[in-house]
Parts: C-alpha cells; sequence; structure tokens
C-alpha cells in the first residue's frame, strides 16, 4: 500500500515536532509547515492525503487556509485544530470543508484514530470515485460499441437491400428475355404484312390525296416498334461475345469524340480524368454502349449546358468509373427504378437503355449504381473485375 502523506500546519513549533513523531511512528509521510502561506506552497508543490491546520495563526488563519484548500485540492482532507471548544467553532469549521475537529491540547490516541477515520473515508470515497470514472468511461465505450455496431447494421442492411435489388433487377431481365423473343416473332410477323399493305397503298393513291402521306406514316412507326424491340431483345438477351483485350480508356476517348459535336452545342464541357488500368476481356461494342447510353442520359439531363466528368482508376483487382453530371438529377422515388426495363420520365424514350447497361454489366460480373440529388446531378459508379486472359476466356465461352 502506498504511504499515505499528510502536511501539518501550524505555528507552534512544538505541536509540529509532536504531530511529526506521533505520526511517523505508524507509518505516514510527514511534513511540516509554519505558517498558512507556506503549508498552501507545499500543497501546491505535493498535495498530501490529510491535512492537520490549526484554527488560529497570525497573518493568514485557518480558515482561509481551509477554504483555499478545499476550493484549489477536493482530494485533501482536512482535520481543523483548535484550543477553543465552543460548538461555534466546530459547526464553523465542518460547514467551511474540514472531515474533523481535534481540540488542543489532544490526546495521542484521539488523534490517531480520527485521522485514521477520515483517511479511511478518503480511501473509499477514491474507490468510488474511481469507479464511478470507471463506470462513465465504461458507458462511453458502450456507446461507441453501440454506434459502431449501428453503422455495421446500417451498412450490411445497404449491401443485403442492393444485393436483393440486383436479384430483383436480374429476375426482371430474366423475365422480359423469356418474353421478348416470342414477343418478338408474333410482333414482327404482323409488322411485316402491314408494312407490306401501307407499300401497296403507297402506289395506290394519288400523290396529291389528302391521305398521300399516311403510308409513309405507317412505315415509320413500324420502323419505330421494330427498334423498340431490337432494344427490348439488347436489353434482356446475352449475345454472344466476340472477346478480346479492350482498352477502356480508348473505349471511353472514342465515345467522347462521338458526341463532342453534341457536347459543344449543348455548351456542355467534359473532363476525363482516366488513370491506366489493365486492359478488360470482353467485347469492345458492349463496352462502348455502356458509355454511350451512360453519356446520352447525361446530355439529355444538360439541356442548358453543364459538366459531364468521367474518372477511371485501378485497385488492387477491380477497374472502377464514375460517370457524373451536373443536371437536373433524378428523385429519390425513381432512383431504385432507373434500370427496370421499360421505366422512363422522359417523353421520348423505350427506357431500355439503362436496362442494357445494366445486362451488360452484369455479364462482366461488375456492378453498376447510381446517386443522385434533385436539380445538382447525378453520377453512375461502375465496378468490373480484373480477369486473365485465359478465365475471362472460358467465362465468355
Amino acid at each position: 500500500m502506498t504511504t499515505e502523506h499528510i502536511l501539518v500546519i501550524d505555528d507552534e513549533k512544538a505541536i509540529l515536532d509532536l504531530c511529526r513523531m506521533i505520526l511517523s511512528s505508524r507509518g505516514y509521510e510527514v511534513r511540516t509547515a509554519e505558517s498558512g502561506m507556506d503549508g498552501l506552497r507545499q500543497i501546491a508543490e505535493q498535495p498530501p492525503s490529510l491535512v492537520l491546520l490549526d484554527y488560529m495563526m497570525p497573518v493568514m488563519d485557518g480558515m482561509s487556509v481551509l477554504t483555499q484548500i478545499r476550493q484549489d485540492y477536493p482530494d485533501v482532507y482536512v482535520i481543523m485544530f483548535t484550543g477553543k471548544g465552543s460548538e461555534t467553532v466546530a459547526v464553523e469549521v465542518m460547514k467551511a470543508g474540514a472531515s474533523d475537529y481535534v481540540l488542543k491540547p489532544f490526546n495521542n490516541h484521539d488523534l490517531l484514530d480520527r485521522i485514521e477515520s477520515v483517511l479511511k473515508f478518503r480511501r473509499i470515497e477514491l474507490i468510488n470515485r474511481s469507479l464511478e470514472e470507471e463506470r462513465a468511461q465504461l458507458q462511453q465505450e458502450i456507446q461507441a460499441w453501440n454506434r459502431e455496431l449501428e453503422m455495421r447494421v446500417a451498412e450490411k442492411t445497404r449491401e443485403l437491400e442492393q444485393a436483393h435489388n440486383e436479384i430483383v433487377q436480374a429476375e426482371k431481365l430474366a423475365t422480359v428475355g423469356h418474353l421478348s423473343a416470342g414477343m418478338a416473332h408474333e410482333i414482327r410477323n404482323p409488322l411485316n404484312s402491314i408494312g407490306l399493305f401501307a407499300q401497296l397503298l403507297a402506289t395506290g393513291i394519288d400523290p396529291d390525296d389528302e391521305l398521300a402521306d399516311y403510308p409513309e406514316k405507317i412505315l415509320k412507326e413500324i420502323d419505330r416498334i421494330d427498334a423498340i424491340l431490337l432494344k427490348l431483345l439488347a436489353a434482356s438477351k446475352q449475345q454472344k461475345m466476340d472477346t478480346q483485350p479492350v482498352c477502356l480508356d480508348k473505349v471511353i476517348h472514342d465515345v467522347a469524340d462521338l458526341f463532342r459535336p453534341q457536347l459543344s452545342q449543348q455548351g456542355v464541357d467534359l473532363d476525363l480524368y482516366l488513370q491506366p488500368v489493365p486492359k478488360l476481356i470482353g467485347d469492345q461494342d458492349e463496352f462502348v454502349q455502356i458509355f454511350t447510353n451512360l453519356f446520352v442520359n447525361a446530355l439529355q439531363a444538360m439541356a442548358d449546358g453543364g459538366l459531364l466528368s468521367v474518372e477511371m482508376e485501378h485497385q488492387s483487382d477491380r477497374v472502377y468509373v464514375e460517370v457524373s453530371d451536373n443536371g437536373s438529377g433524378i428523385p429519390q422515388e425513381n432512383l431504385s427504378k432507373v434500370f427496370d426495363p421499360f421505366f422512363t420520365t422522359k417523353s421520348k424514350g423505350t427506357g431500355l437503355g439503362l436496362s442494357v447497361v445494366l445486362r451488360i454489366v452484369k455479364n462482366y460480373h461488375g456492378s453498376i449504381r447510381v446517386s443522385s440529388i434533385l436539380g445538382k446531378g447525378t453520377s453512375f459508379y461502375l465496378e468490373f473485375p480484373v480477369q486473365n486472359n485465359d478465365m475471362a476466356q472460358k467465362a465468355a465461352g
């Protein structure tokens, strides 16, 4: 057990010597001070466990020293010496913060009993305070653990939601795939007949007749329906890929060059931040399709100008691409639907472009997600695994 320090402050040297002798014999480490100022100085240098303090001292009396101790050193306990035995003094020193008081002249055993009693109480107080601090620390740690657990649960929930959404998307594309092949055949047969009859009508109508333009309009609508069917097939059906090493930064540059006239016409700036990345094994035309659809979406969202940026980097065995615009943005309620076949908010459009993108990305075991703030812009985040040629060709075959 650590030796407890006791400081005796008294203007009588005989009292100081007596206290030193009595307390040292009991194993206490004792220091003495002959004035209140000297006592406060020693407390500041090394706070003791207990102070024996004389009530009546010149210059700075015991009450003033007691007040200063209680204010600046709350862990230092005080027993007051006094030659006045009145209850008024006892009440005064106890109210001021003294732990006990001893009347002069004092009995040695009585003094030691009071000192041990106060020190025992102090030990209990310090233990309780330490336990309280430990409890508070544990509460803080528990709260931190709870916050971390909540964050992990939220993260896992987001991952599960994303996985669920991807499964739902895959099921939708699979369903569309089953329907689209039959639909394409069944719809194209009557479309061919309609087209043939429209051509026959065109040859039999006088060019000046007010109905002369109708056959041409019918043929245009037939072409539009046929184009929708082709897009539907592209969105749902995995084509046989012509696999080869694909330089993704070249693909992005080529698509950007294709759109430069439209970018200039709409007043859209283009920033490309393309770090060198490994070549991906796949069908180059499909990668062109991905970025063509994303560029089209971005330009439609920035009819009055803006900024289109593409960032690409390579980390470990993954390639990351971000395509961002600062256009009109997508309402939050529509974010979960943007990859659905036929979902569109545009007056013109089939709603199949992003379905095509999703299908291609999934074919390469990649992932795509979208974030958007209405009125501030939209970002698509793509991720592709880097495979060696043998693995990729085997997967494609």
